[in-house]
């Protein structure tokens, strides 16, 4: 792929990214060096990142300091993505408050238009029913924010934006699900999201044969497919099913048991701004 057009196919995955997240009820809030992407009902990293774009070195702490005062006001952590390689004083800075990047990078991967391996035997996929949305929401949410996430993926799902089409799948094995995943268009990218098998089903073939059923039947319509992978051994597994490495991130996230506090307010003062005053 001609480095322009691969530079292109990156920027639309990424934007799909972030249209899904907003379509769920997220926004995104763009200030110089960053894409702040942010879900305040939905507290995962998932839904809250900031996407740097490119933060020089002199004005690195006015941009730490505007994007964390932007999520700790909402009590939220978000992670850090940083393009490889993230430059040293970002690094630094991203240190020297707290932020550690994550074991393995976060790698987008788009589909090289090869053949797919074939789906593992017994494993069945197809597009959800209406009826089945409280089921399917089970396999990626099982704290209080299950029922925000699942209003949020009925509306996406039956009353969607132009140029968007969501649509969650189901894998089965002997009628039963095991695996579920969303496909998401916006646009001319479809990103699979949401990958997720029940314990019990690992190791049969049920995420692979998700991502199989989307690169075959294509439900997002005739749009190229992106999907991250966070650790090697997952993107090992994607190339074998068509998809090859197009950048990655280096992300960085809060210790859990990091503590998010805002600097106190000081002593009160006088007021900061006085109305004019007419002259007599």
């Amino acid at each position: 792929m001609p480095a322009v057009e691969r530079e292109l196919a990156i920027e639309a995955a990424l934007e799909a990214e972030r249209q899904f997240v907003l379509t769920l009820g997220g926004f995104a809030l763009e200030v110089a060096g960053a894409r702040l992407v942010t879900h305040e009902k939905i507290p995962a990293p998932r839904f809250n990142f900031v996407q740097e774009l490119g933060v020089g070195r002199e004005r690195q702490t006015a941009f730490f300091e505007r994007a964390l005062d932007h999520y700790f006001q909402r009590a939220l952590r978000p992670t850090f993505r940083v393009p490889e390689p993230a430059p040293p004083h970002v690094d630094r800075g991203l240190r020297r408050l707290g932020f550690l990047p994550r074991a393995s990078p976060l790698v987008l991967l788009l589909e090289h238009g090869g053949a797919p391996e074939a789906a593992a035997a017994g494993v069945d996929v197809r597009p959800a029913r209406s009826g089945e949305l409280e089921e399917v929401t089970e396999f990626w949410s099982d704290g209080r924010e299950r029922p925000e996430l699942r209003t949020a993926l009925d509306v996406a799902w039956h009353h969607p934006n132009p140029h968007e089409l969501l649509v969650p799948l189901l894998a089965t094995i002997e009628h039963e699900p095991v695996a579920a995943a969303i496909v998401y268009r916006y646009r001319s990218v479809a990103g699979i999201h949401f990958v997720a098998t029940r314990p019990s089903a690992r190791g049969r073939g049920a995420a692979s044969a998700l991502v199989s059923y989307a690169a075959g039947a294509r439900p997002g319509g005739e749009a190229r497919l992106a999907i991250f992978a966070d650790s090697p051994r997952l993107g090992s597994r994607l190339g074998r099913l068509g998809f090859s490495p197009a950048c990655s991130f280096v992300e960085y996230e809060l210790p859990r048991n990091a503590e998010l506090a805002l600097p106190p307010p000081g002593p009160p003062g006088p007021p900061q701004w006085r109305p004019p005053r007419r002259t007599p």
